[in-house]
């Protein structure tokens, strides 16, 4: 049965004139891109109107000195950055099939990459030497659909996925804690209530990251809106940085701060009639369920709970 009979084949773009959009775009114009392509600049311009042709619209006009995607290239930049990933992906994936190579392609979130990535990473290549993972950090959305379009195997998360064809199981209990450092006026103090939150100085996470998402619904669902925050960081090791100035206080996940809290350079400040708990999760595209090299990881995260 023909399922794509309304699609004329004869006009579709090739890879070289989406690989050659993205080069324009990223590189900051044909010169540069012709340099990156090994190709001469008639060539790239060539490419770039054969995709204007394609499609049928123009994808690049230039403003001033440069060139510039018009709204249609953005869509169709987007489109060639899928694809040349995938394409990407599958070249690997062929390679690894060809070398007989087991590997794993893990994604996880910036925290759980900064804290608890390295010691996995290092007990797993120990255990098991005849294998390989590549892994990467990024923000709980992007992981999402990296997964969910085949671009990841694996990945470690601060939130449960919701697709069909992601796998989700479980991995650890954690909660988001609210800590100052030595100096700050709450050290050593009992149970605060929660209306004093509202007078504290916060440094926190941005709020696209998923322990941002998390401890905003659990405030919301008490009531409190906003919290005044005075700088928002991308990095906990940073923030942690931070909490040794006596001004500031932030909520950290305590799998990254239960070190600090162990050896007395930071302090746990305690909530009356606040915990903010959550979990840590596994997802796997079900797709690649049978991956011995992500079951020989999970096996080594289970043995380490």
């Amino acid at each position: 049965m023909l399922l794509y009979s309304n699609i004329e084949y004869r006009i579709l773009p090739d890879l070289k004139s989406l690989a050659t959009l993205r080069a324009v775009v990223e590189q900051g114009g044909v010169s540069p891109a012709a340099h990156l392509l090994h190709v001469g600049q008639p060539a790239v311009t060539k490419r770039l109107r054969a995709l204007d042709t394609c499609y049928g619209v123009t994808l690049m006009q230039r403003e001033g000195r440069r060139l510039e995607l018009t709204p249609a290239g953005k869509k169709v930049y987007a489109y060639a950055c899928l694809v040349l990933d995938h394409q990407t992906s599958l070249l690997d994936d062929l390679e690894s099939l060809r070398l007989g190579q087991n590997r794993l392609r893990l994604e996880v979130t910036f925290a759980i990459g900064e804290h608890m990535l390295p010691d996995l990473l290092l007990g797993f290549a120990e255990s098991y030497p005849e294998f390989r993972i590549e892994s990467r950090m990024g923000y709980t959305r992007r992981i999402q659909r990296h997964l969910a379009t085949g671009l990841s195997d694996m990945a470690l998360l601060e939130q449960a996925p919701d697709h069909p064809e992601i796998r989700v199981q479980k991995w650890l209990d954690d909660e988001l804690v609210l800590v100052c450092g030595p100096g700050h006026p709450l050290w050593n103090s009992d149970l605060i209530p929660v209306t004093d939150l509202g007078k504290l100085h916060y440094v926190l996470r941005e709020s696209q990251s998923s322990m941002r998402v998390t401890l905003d619904k659990a405030l919301k669902d008490i009531g409190i809106d906003q919290l005044p925050i005075t700088m928002e960081v991308g990095s906990t090791d940073t923030i942690v940085e931070m909490l040794q100035h006596d001004r500031y206080v932030s909520f950290l996940p305590r799998f990254s701060v239960d070190d600090a809290l162990n050896s007395g350079t930071l302090y746990h400040i305690k909530i009356q009639g606040l915990r903010v708990n959550r979990t840590l999760w596994i997802a796997r595209t079900r797709s690649n369920l049978n991956n011995a090299v992500a079951e020989a990881f999970i096996q080594l995260l289970r043995d380490r709970t």
